[in-house]
C-alpha cells in the first residue's frame, strides 16, 4: 500500500519537485505536527505517529498542489529574462494557498481538537512564518534544478546550432568549390576574355566578391547567447547579386534574377548562405533554357518577411538532369537553423515551404 501511495506522489510530481519533497518534508513535518499538537506530540507514541500520517497527508497534499502551480508558472515564465517575475509570481501565488491551506488545517484542529491540540492565534502565525520559510527554501531547491536544466539545454541548442553552421558552410563550399561548378566558372570567364575583356573583368570582379563572402562566412564564429553568426540582409543580397551574376553570364537569357526589398528590412538578419542555398537548389532542380528561362524573385512581404519564389520547370532524364534526386540537405539545414534560433528568440517564425505545378515557394522571417 505505501508503495502505492509513494508511486501517486512521484507521479504527480515533476522530478525537480520529487527532489524537493524529499529535502524538505520530514524535517517540516515534524516540526509542524509540533507547533500543531504541543509537547504531547513527543510523549506518546500513538499521537506521534497518528499526527505524522494525518499531517502527513495533509502537508503532501498541499505540496502536489503548489508544485503544479509553480509548474504551471514557470512554464509561463520560462525565459532567463522572465526569472524575477517568474519568483516574485510564485511567492505571491504560494502564500496565498498556505494561507487558505494552514486557515482549513487550523479549522480542524481548532474544531475538532485533534490529538488533544490547544492550538493558538501566535502558534499559527509562527506555523505561517515557517511555513514561508521552507516555500523560500524549495524555491530556492526548484530554481537552481531550473537554472541547471536551462543551462544544460542551452549547451546542447548551442552545440547544435554550431554543428549546423559548420554543415551548412561545409554544404555551400562543396557547392562552389566543386570541380564542376569551378570548371564551369572557369570556362564561361575564358570564353569571355576572348570575346568581351570588359565583362571579363567585371565577371572577375563578381567572382571574387563571392569567394570574399564565403571565406568570411567560414571564419565567423558563433558566440554564446547572441545572434553573431547571422548576417544582414543587405550583405547576403549583395552577395547574392555578385553569385546570380556569375550564373547569368553562364547561363546567359536562360537565368532571370529579380531582387526588390523594401529599404527598411536591409538591417534585419537571416542566417548566412541562406540565399545561396535557395538559388543553387532553383538552379539544380530545373531545366534553363534561353526558351524556357528559370526565373528566381526575391522579394520582401507585407508582413515583413522574405519571399523566395522560381518557376518550376523540373528536370527529366531527357533534360539532361546529372542527379535527379533531391536530399532536401539544403532546405532542411535553413529550417533545422531556424529552429535552433528559437532558444534565443522564443516565437520566432519558422519557414513556410509552398509548392504547386507552377511555381516552389519559400518564405523566409527576418530577424531583428
Amino acid at each position: 500500500m505505501r508503495n502505492v501511495v509513494a508511486g501517486n506522489i512521484a507521479g504527480a510530481l515533476s522530478p525537480k519537485s520529487r527532489w524537493s519533497y524529499a529535502l524538505t518534508m520530514p524535517a517540516f513535518l515534524t516540526f509542524f505536527s509540533y507547533l500543531m499538537i504541543g509537547d504531547g506530540f513527543f510523549n506518546h507514541w500513538k499521537i506521534f505517529i497518528g499526527s505524522i500520517l494525518l499531517n502527513g497527508c495533509i502537508l503532501t497534499i498541499t505540496f502536489i498542489i503548489q508544485s503544479q502551480v509553480n509548474d504551471n508558472i514557470a512554464r509561463r515564465y520560462a525565459g532567463l529574462d522572465e526569472t524575477v517575475k517568474r519568483i516574485f509570481v510564485s511567492a505571491c501565488a504560494h502564500a496565498i494557498l498556505s494561507a487558505i491551506f494552514l486557515s482549513l488545517c487550523a479549522w480542524l484542529y481548532i474544531h475538532f481538537r485533534f490529538f488533544g491540540s490547544t492550538l493558538t492565534l501566535h502558534q499559527i502565525i509562527t506555523i505561517y512564518v515557517v511555513n514561508l520559510g521552507a516555500i523560500v527554501l524549495v524555491m530556492g531547491i526548484q530554481e537552481s534544478f531550473h537554472a541547471i536544466g536551462r543551462w544544460r539545454q542551452h549547451e546542447v541548442i548551442k552545440e547544435k546550432l554550431m554543428k549546423e553552421h559548420v554543415n551548412g558552410q561545409l554544404e555551400s563550399l562543396k557547392a562552389q568549390v566543386s570541380p564542376h561548378f569551378l570548371f564551369n566558372t572557369l570556362n564561361s570567364l575564358s570564353t569571355l576574355i576572348a570575346e568581351d575583356p570588359g565583362k571579363a573583368e567585371q565577371f572577375v570582379d563578381e567572382m571574387a566578391r563571392v569567394y570574399r563572402y564565403l571565406l568570411q562566412t567560414n571564419h565567423s564564429t558563433i558566440e554564446e547567447n547572441d545572434f553573431s553568426q547571422l548576417t544582414t540582409l543587405q550583405k547576403e543580397l549583395s552577395f547574392i547579386e555578385s553569385y546570380g551574376h556569375l550564373l547569368k553570364t553562364r547561363y546567359g537569357e536562360g537565368m532571370k534574377l529579380y531582387i526588390h526589398v523594401e529599404p527598411i528590412y536591409l538591417t534585419r538578419r537571416i542566417p548566412p548562405l541562406t540565399l545561396q542555398l535557395l538559388v543553387e537548389n532553383a538552379v539544380k532542380h530545373n531545366v534553363i533554357r534561353n526558351s524556357r528561362p528559370l526565373t528566381i524573385f526575391i522579394l520582401s512581404t507585407q508582413e515583413g518577411q522574405l519571399m523566395v519564389r522560381n518557376n518550376l520547370q523540373r528536370k527529366t532524364t531527357t533534360a539532361g538532369a546529372e542527379n535527379l534526386e533531391s536530399t532536401k540537405v539544403g532546405l532542411s539545414n535553413i529550417i533545422t537553423k531556424y529552429q535552433l534560433l528559437t532558444e534565443y528568440q522564443p516565437g520566432l517564425a519558422q519557414p513556410v515551404v509552398d509548392s504547386d505545378h507552377e511555381f516552389f515557394t519559400v518564405i523566409l522571417p527576418l530577424i531583428f
